[in-house]
């Protein structure tokens, strides 16, 4: 299969306000891609012309797309399917999102008015957008959780996405969590281990994390742990090539439990080594939530 190195590619930069875009553009800049802001959805299949008539001269563009109305939503769909159609560029939908208390947040400390919030409040115009994008959110090929992200982490983030891009592989991003601290707003799967044995309840391994060796083999030694393993990564590998085939370029999988500390991040780790042993699949293993505690 052909990497997307040897295609022209059209990366479309969207998401809530206040969620980082200036930061993402930036990075894609960085990354030698010619980056417009705020270009109407109407004029996508420009874009695509000017792309398509450079004989390679232009082969990465980045554009960054806030959607104001319906009607842009409408725009942006048929711009989309017409440069599908009729080229044969490569497209892909970077979403990024945060939870509405963290937006709000970046709001107050900017002092900068929400674009759909009537009476200024940034809760309501913060509301109205993310159901407006709700589609959207649904046909991006990556979404990025920027809610505890600094803006250099979520420069590295997309630099490792968008540097060596490869159709022929796909990118999964496995992350432990604790429920207690809400679910990952950009997990596509989410799976639930508080039914698993808690190590939290074992003294000497409650300060400890499902990565040191104590706490990750109290966690599988459990038959219904090896059970719920076995039929899991069936799944998984019966679901990874359907979503690849489909035109997703990466898979976030959420692993939970109460604190984020130990049953989830064993399992997590257990994943990250059995999923990472194909050649045709990208995995990268993180902790949301592991060391929440020493940090307050």
């Amino acid at each position: 299969m052909d990497s997307i190195a040897s295609k022209p590619t059209l990366v479309i930069i969207t998401g809530m306000s206040g969620a980082g875009k200036t930061i993402a553009v930036q990075s894609m800049e960085d990354l030698g891609y010619f980056c417009v802001d705020n270009l109407p959805p109407v004029l996508i299949p420009k874009f695509a012309e000017l792309i398509d008539q450079s004989q390679g001269r232009i082969g990465k563009v980045a554009l960054v797309i806030d959607l104001r109305g319906r009607e842009f939503f409408t725009a942006l769909s048929e711009s989309l399917n017409y440069i599908r159609e009729h080229f044969t560029i490569h497209n892909e939908i970077l979403f990024l999102d945060a939870t509405d208390s963290v937006l709000v947040q970046r709001y107050k400390e900017s002092r900068r008015r929400h674009p759909l919030a009537l009476e200024g409040m940034p809760l309501e115009g913060i509301q109205n957008e993310r159901k407006l994008l709700e589609d959207l959110k649904g046909w991006a090929t990556q979404v990025i959780d920027t809610s505890n992200l600094k803006p250099a982490q979520l420069k590295e983030r997309i630099v490792s996405r968008f540097s060596n891009m490869d159709r022929s592989s796909i990118s999964i991003n496995i992350t432990s969590f604790g429920f207690k601290y809400g679910i990952p707003i950009d997990a596509d799967l989410i799976f639930d281990v508080r039914f698993l044995p808690n190590p939290h309840y074992v003294e000497t391994l409650r300060p400890k994390t499902g990565q040191n060796a104590e706490v990750y083999d109290y966690v599988m030694k459990w038959p219904e742990t090896q059970t719920f393993l076995s039929k899991l990564l069936d799944m998984l590998q019966y679901l990874i090539p359907l979503y690849h085939k489909e035109g997703k370029s990466q898979v976030v999988i959420g692993i939970g439990c109460t604190g984020g500390k130990h049953r989830s991040v064993a399992i997590a780790e257990y994943l990250g080594r059995m999923l990472g042993s194909s050649e045709t699949e990208k995995v990268r293993v993180s902790h949301r939530d592991s060391d929440r505690e020493l940090h307050g």
